[in-house]
Parts: structure tokens; C-alpha cells; sequence
């Protein structure tokens, strides 16, 4: 979904900018940063493989495209690659930020290796556009990104949803040397306890939407935010989802993404020297 954001920090006082560490740019440097201007599938599909996949949003949303017999979608949420979209970001001059794969996980168990290749070529063609790269599949990514020089131009993100599952695929995006690390937290099924943040630039939380959203507690979203503020990590927080800060079940425009009465859209230096307004 696209939309307009920027670094800061509603309401801050004067002494919460004074305990912000040095990685962390200045809210009041001027900047242009959108969190995703297109989506880019050159596949689509996927498997659930964690928790955090029970109510896939996309599931849903391939349902409705098969109905409407958009390419990709013949067998519904089956994964397959799409190799009429792969030269898209191609075609496009302007700088673009482009989130892949947002309709399937670009290193899901099926994708082949050449079609891999193909993704990468692509990317590698386009230095003028930003590819943000989240997966729940960390082992797969690794070892292919492992053994190649990762683009400049690429984000890297892992889902980390629980504790059993997301937490290890932390450790493999950590020792992937890509320009951004970024961790999405969303949706956030539980209390993490203690993260090992050495490495990340970048920790989005957010709750879960939808009529079957799973209820986010406050606590656990405080815990993180703290962990990010000890360790010098950006912290955002996207939103709360259908289920509120009070614990209520309504709407997400009306839970909002306040917390404690403040709108957290931290972004590491490096991101907000690269959107930065000359």
C-alpha cells in the first residue's frame, strides 16, 4: 500500500531526544520518504510456514484475482513465477521504491534458482530504483545472498512474528551484508523477550487487521521499542491493527498508530540521507 511517511516523532520532549543515539538522523532534516510507491511480483503465491501466515492478507487478495482472472492467479494462491511482470521495473526511469513480491516471498522453496537470477539481473539493471525484500524463508535467503554481492540498491527484511519462528531468521539477516537490515514485526503474536538487534537498522511493528486479527498487547510492542532505543535501532510503528491500545476491537483507521500518545516513525541515518531533499 503506498503511502507517505517521514522521520519523526509526535510530542517528543527534549530529554527523549537527548537519550536518541547517533545512527538515529534528526527528525527536523527534510526528506521524502514514501514506504512503498509500487509493488513489483514477478511471482505469485506462496505457502504459509509460520504463525504469522494464519490470516494472509494476500491468500484473500488471490482469491479475488483468480475470480477476476488476473495472470498469476490461475490456481489461486499456488506458487508460480510470472515472467511477464520481471522486466517491469525496467521500463521505468523515475526512481522508484519498489516492495517485491508483495503477493508471494521471492525466496520461497519453489522459486528456481535461474528465475532467481533473473530477479537479481533485473535489480542490478535498475540502480536508480530502491527493492525492498521481506521474507519468512531467512535460511534460503542467506544462502543464495551469501555467495553474491548484494546490490546497493536493496533492502533486506525478515518477518519476525513470534518468538519460535521469527527470532532465528534475525541471526541469518544479520550476517547478509545488504545497505538496510530491517526487521517487520507485524504482525506482532506475542511478548519477544530479549532481541538480539546487532546489525539491524530498522525494526517496523505492527498488529495484526482483518476480522480474524489476533489481539496485540501493548506491553509487548513497549518492549521492543525500549530494546531499539538501548541499541540505537530505528524504531516504527506502523499501526495497531484491529485490535486498539485499549484492548477494543474497531476499525485500524480508528486504532490508529499512536502509542502512548505519540506516532514513532523512526528511520536510520542512511535511509534519510538517501531520500533526503536537496
Amino acid at each position: 500500500m503506498k503511502s507517505n511517511i517521514s522521520a519523526t516523532v509526535g510530542s517528543r520532549s527534549k530529554s527523549s531526544n537527548k537519550e536518541e543515539t547517533s545512527n538515529l538522523k534528526s527528525s527536523k532534516m527534510k526528506h521524502k520518504i514514501e514506504w512503498t510507491e509500487k509493488t513489483w511480483n514477478p511471482s505469485a503465491g506462496c505457502t504459509k510456514v509460520s504463525s504469522g501466515c494464519k490470516n494472509c492478507y494476500a491468500e484473500t487478495m488471490a482469491t479475488r484475482l483468480q475470480a477476476m482472472g488476473v495472470e498469476g492467479y490461475e490456481n489461486g494462491f499456488e506458487f508460480n513465477t510470472v515472467p511477464s511482470r520481471l522486466n517491469e521495473p525496467l521500463r521505468r526511469k523515475k526512481p522508484t521504491v519498489y516492495f517485491v513480491n508483495s503477493m508471494s516471498d521471492t525466496f520461497h522453496e519453489d522459486m528456481p534458482r535461474e528465475y532467481l537470477d533473473e530477479i537479481f539481473n533485473v535489480i542490478e539493471q535498475t540502480p536508480q530504483h530502491t527493492y525492498q525484500i521481506l521474507t519468512k524463508r531467512a535460511n534460503r535467503m542467506y544462502d543464495y545472498l551469501s555467495q553474491r554481492t548484494i546490490p546497493r540498491n536493496v533492502w533486506l527484511g525478515v518477518t519476525v512474528d513470534n518468538r519460535k519462528e521469527g527470532l532465528p531468521r534475525i541471526d541469518k539477516l544479520r550476517n547478509l551484508q545488504a545497505s538496510v537490515l530491517f526487521l517487520s514485526v507485524e504482525p506482532l503474536l506475542e511478548d519477544l523477550g530479549e532481541i538480539n538487534l546487532a546489525g539491524i537498522h530498522l525494526a517496523i511493528v505492527g498488529g495484526e487487521s482483518g476480522h480474524k486479527a489476533r489481539p496485540m498487547e501493548k506491553d509487548w510492542v513497549l518492549n521492543i521499542k525500549q530494546q531499539c532505543e538501548t541499541d540505537g535501532i530505528a524504531f516504527f510503528f506502523k499501526q495497531w491493527g484491529t485490535w486498539g491500545e485499549d484492548g477494543i476491537k474497531r476499525s485500524k483507521k480508528l486504532n490508529g498508530k499512536e502509542l502512548d500518545g505519540k506516532v514513532w516513525q523512526q528511520y536510520p541515518e542512511i535511509i534519510e540521507q538517501q531520500f533526503a531533499v536537496k
